[in-house]
């Protein structure tokens, strides 16, 4: 058998253009393009493609933003400041700072700090809470919100599926879990320190991983026909010396026992910044609706 490869690029397209629909949508019915503020601190180079490939993306799906630099010497004052002013302007959907932080930042305390109805990056505690209690109007972090995507471009219904999740970070392992378990899949989370993983890993319809640790889930790991979703991404060194991009799953073992897997890169990555697009227009359309029902309580 040799999977399915699921094309996180072309799956990306078509979330864009929904979004560019959605936006014109919006426009069109009198309210202002969504507007997308991102926020960099520090000279980090990867960070600074990240934030462009955002800020260009942005723009092409007809939304506006807005890009904030702060030297690597920045305060963290500063930047609650500013995301306070972000929080007031009534023109800013969303708001994204761009990780990791300079090591002076206490990363808790700036997520908090801003407004759930525009935290696009879905880390405010209280979409966390909303997504674990099963609650709507939450903005879902955009990592697992795309994996959901790249699912159900494979399985039109998964309730009943087998779901393990290797990984649990509050990023990515945690919400992606929930969001499994509202589709009624029967969840379980692993990581790097569980018991047998292997084994846990064999008996999984869909395989989410998500550790960071390059190579970790073998071919032999893999439940023939299991649907395999690769969230991780380390750069390493191969054999002719130059760098490559590798996944969290042994990739080419993998493909020769799974039905369908996400390819590292274009699989998971492109889906992430296409769900942050969709989330600034999910802001956009909340505070639309909100701004309409005060108009239709002071008409009254």
């Amino acid at each position: 058998m040799t999977a399915r490869i699921i094309d996180g690029k072309a799956l990306a397209a078509v979330v864009r253009e929904e979004v560019a629909e959605g936006v014109a949508a919006l426009v069109a019915g009198g309210v202002p393009a969504p507007e997308l503020a991102v926020i960099l601190i520090g000279e980090d180079p990867a960070s600074r493609v990240y934030v462009s490939n955002k800020v260009r993306q942005t723009e092409a799906v007809g939304m506006r933003s807005r890009r904030y630099l702060l030297g690597s010497d920045a305060t963290e004052r500063s930047l609650l400041e500013l995301i306070e002013e972000l929080n007031r302007d009534l023109a800013v959907n969303g708001i994204l700072v761009q990780f990791p932080l300079p090591p002076h930042m206490d990363i808790a305390r700036v997520v908090t700090a801003i407004r759930p109805d525009k935290d696009v990056d879905g880390f405010n505690p209280l979409n966390v809470g909303r997504i674990a209690a099963g609650m709507e109007g939450a903005l879902v972090p955009c990592t697992p919100l795309g994996v959901m995507r790249l699912i159900k471009s494979v399985h039109q219904d998964i309730a009943g599926l087998g779901a393990l999740v290797v990984g649990a970070s509050n990023v990515v392992g945690r919400p992606m879990a929930r969001l499994l378990l509202q589709e009624l899949c029967t969840v379980s989370i692993a990581h790097i320190r569980t018991t047998d993983l292997e084994r846990r890993c064999r008996e999984a319809d869909i395989l989410v991983v998500a550790t960071g640790v390059p190579g970790l889930i073998r071919g032999r790991f893999v439940k023939p026909g299991a649907t395999v979703i690769d969230v991780g991404i380390t750069r390493v060194a191969s054999a002719s010396g130059v760098d490559k991009l590798v996944g969290d799953v042994a990739f080419d073992e993998a493909l020769e026992v799974a039905g369908a897997i996400t390819p590292v890169p274009g699989g998971v990555g492109p889906m992430t910044i296409a769900c942050l697009l969709a989330n600034t227009l999910s802001a956009a359309r909340m505070e639309a609706a909100r701004r309409k029902a005060v108009e239709a309580e002071t008409a009254v």
